[in-house]
């Protein structure tokens, strides 16, 4: 299959080709845009001036990447790679001439996963315009088709029905024009209500400027949407005045207001307040830079893959993007570069001056609330019409070295779509969940009632294989009459911490005898005034044997509310796990390469480490089947 063929041929009549010709230009033209590019730049003098200090989050375990190799195989640098190009770090914390052990071509095979999307090859990263559309859900994703290391980005593409089994199809768009010479980097898809589709994307030009750009598929009546038609004005925005030219990137779905306009929204910073700015568009050619901003948060620096979309506070449904009014929330969402972070908050969006509030200043986005506390970044979500539902993807790389993914050939894979509810129960939260179609893949059960798991022991489960599962378990505890032991706040340093009231929970890809083990587990503290706390947490680090594999400790606080009991579901796909405490309050993926814990040497324990309580827990564990995940047979069509 020839993935390298893209035509851009522009259609003629087509609607969307209504504005100039095909020269390089100023999208924003006339006084009216000067003025309000004036007092745009006011605003953002003002942001400056009124910049507060960075406000730390406490709950943060994940370090930041070190110096990585900027060249495939001999060149170093101190910069990880992207940098230099204007966008987050995509290399990893480390980086030498050898692998980072003695791996096997076994070992690599196995850490393939078995139902999680990635290319059959090379590199990816973020997800890009995700959509449902004559049947398919098409997923596309920043994609480097020459090698397992981040360059060269193209758009890759793939169909699914039920987005679990995947199709590969011929990559959409590659950077072959001025304007996206660099790259053709993160962008989002808007259906219209006549049916046409719309993407705008991204583009590093040839001088590394970050503009946006429109592109539409060639043909509405293919199902596929094989061919897409970069629109020949491109680029409809450069970065405004008081912008960075690497500092404007990943514009979202357009929304639509009551004004007949439609919206779309920008990440970017000035100094280090994070900025989300708004457009207004009629016709997604000709745009106006509206004043001031939709959101800003000092110290919280750069928004990369800024999400905005309503939630209904009282429905089990997902809403359109354009929805708003009574019962109507509003989430927005930023990935954080300086910290390699998605996080949300949950507000109210005042259409008429197109601004939005948290509901909870203290919990703002990048200092409150994460999407996931593992590894993971640069997620999207699209509202999928075929099943009324609001579907998460999410990108999670390597933590092992590059050389271990070029050896391998292959790097990176994206979450189980998750969906995406308000959690009426708190009032604060998201509700994520993977997405009811992954029940499909179920094979035999095994159910545990009530097993005791007594203070510092750990209980072995008989199940068979243990690499791809689906395990709900609950929790119950007892307290013992032993002296209290605070231990430390948070995850602690991992399932070896001890104190009162944990840690307790499940340990996933661990060999018989214990040399290496995950733990996804509870940490309940008690505060002197009486305040129970809890922390849901996974421990990498005693995961593998390979001493330059990134291991640490992740984790996050959990609303845990009367008369609940301590209640988890975890994913398990070879060197992937994902795991949703709470019904999906408080998510954490985590990345792990054992050399000892795989194949049919992998086993599930329970685990408990607490020194005051004793746990019995519930399980229902399911093995899940492979996902067909291959080329598209277009010679069959």
């Amino acid at each position: 299959m020839d993935t390298n063929t893209t035509s851009y041929t522009p259609l003629p009549g087509d609607p969307l080709l209504s504005g100039p010709p095909a020269t390089p230009r100023r999208p924003l033209k006339g006084f009216a845009v000067i003025f309000a590019s004036v007092i745009f730049l006011m605003s953002l003098v003002a942001l400056i001036i009124n910049q507060g200090p960075p406000q730390q989050d406490g709950h943060h375990h994940e370090k930041q990447s070190a110096s990585t190799a900027s060249s495939e195989t001999t060149s170093y640098s101190r910069l990880p790679r992207g940098i230099a190009q204007g966008v987050s770090a995509k290399s990893n914390p480390s980086f030498s001439d050898e692998a980072s052990y003695n791996w096997t071509n076994a070992m690599f095979s196995w850490q393939r996963t078995a139902f999680h999307f990635q290319p059959e090859r090379n590199w990816m990263n973020d997800p890009d315009g995700p959509m449902f559309y004559k049947g398919w859900y098409h997923l596309f994703y920043q994609y480097n088709p020459d090698s397992a290391v981040w360059g060269n980005i193209t758009w890759g593409h793939a169909v699914s029905i039920d987005l679990i089994h995947w199709l590969y199809l011929p990559i959409a768009m590659v950077p072959d024009r001025w304007f996206d010479a660099n790259g053709v980097w993160t962008g989002s898809s808007t259906i219209l209500p006549d049916g046409q589709i719309v993407i705008l994307y991204t583009g590093s030009t040839n001088e590394s400027v970050q503009v946006q750009n429109l592109a539409y598929p060639a043909n509405l009546s293919d199902p596929l949407l094989l061919h897409w038609v970069k629109y020949s004005g491109n680029p409809v925005l450069t970065p405004p005045p008081g912008i960075g030219s690497t500092d404007f990137r990943d514009p979202t779905t357009a929304w639509i207001g009551p004004d007949g306009l439609w919206r779309i929204t920008i990440g970017s910073k000035v100094n280090k307040t994070g900025i989300s700015i708004v457009y207004t568009t009629a016709n997604f050619i000709d745009y106006e830079l509206l004043e001031g901003v939709l959101h800003a948060v000092p110290g919280t620096g750069m928004w990369e893959c800024v999400d905005f979309y309503p939630v209904s506070i009282n429905g089990s449904k997902g809403l359109e993007t354009s929805v708003n009014g009574p019962g109507v929330k509003h989430v927005l969402k930023a990935s954080l570069d300086d910290k390699k972070m998605d996080y949300y908050a949950i507000g109210t969006y005042f259409v008429e001056n197109n601004t939005w509030i948290p509901d909870d200043p203290k919990i703002d986005v990048g200092i409150g609330l994460k999407y996931d506390y593992g590894r993971y970044y640069a997620s999207k979500t699209f509202y999928d019409q075929n099943k009324e539902r609001r579907i998460l993807l999410g990108w999670i790389n390597e933590t092992d070295t590059e050389t271990d993914d070029l050896e391998k050939g292959w790097s990176s894979l994206q979450t189980i779509p998750r969906s995406v509810l308000f959690d009426n129960a708190t009032g604060t939260h998201l509700l994520q969940w993977p997405v009811e179609e992954i029940e499909d893949l179920r094979l035999n059960s095994t159910e545990f009632s009530d097993v005791l798991v007594e203070a510092g022991t750990v209980v072995p489960l008989d199940i068979g294989t243990a690499t791809q599962l689906d395990i709900f378990v609950v929790f119950e505890i007892e307290e013992l009459e032993t002296e209290s032991v605070n231990g430390s706040v948070g995850c602690g340093d991992g399932a070896t911490d001890r104190s009162t009231l944990g840690p307790f929970g499940i340990l996933v890809l661990a060999d018989e005898t214990l040399s290496e083990l995950t733990p996804v587990y509870f940490r309940v503290s008690n505060s002197t005034d009486g305040d129970v706390t809890t922390y849901f947490c996974a421990d990498e680090t005693r995961s593998s044997k390979a001493p330059e594999v990134y291991k640490t400790v992740y984790g996050g606080q959990v609303p845990v509310l009367d008369g609940e009991t301590y209640s988890a579901r975890v994913l398990v796909d070879h060197s992937i796990v994902e795991s949703f405490a709470q019904g999906g309050r408080t998510v954490i993926a985590s990345r792990v390469y054992p050399t000892e814990a795989i194949y049919g040497a992998a086993r599930l324990f329970l685990f408990n480490n607490a020194t005051g309580v004793n746990v019995k827990a519930t399980l229902k564990i399911w093995q899940l089947n492979s996902a067909f995940i291959h080329p598209f047979p277009l010679d069959q069509i």
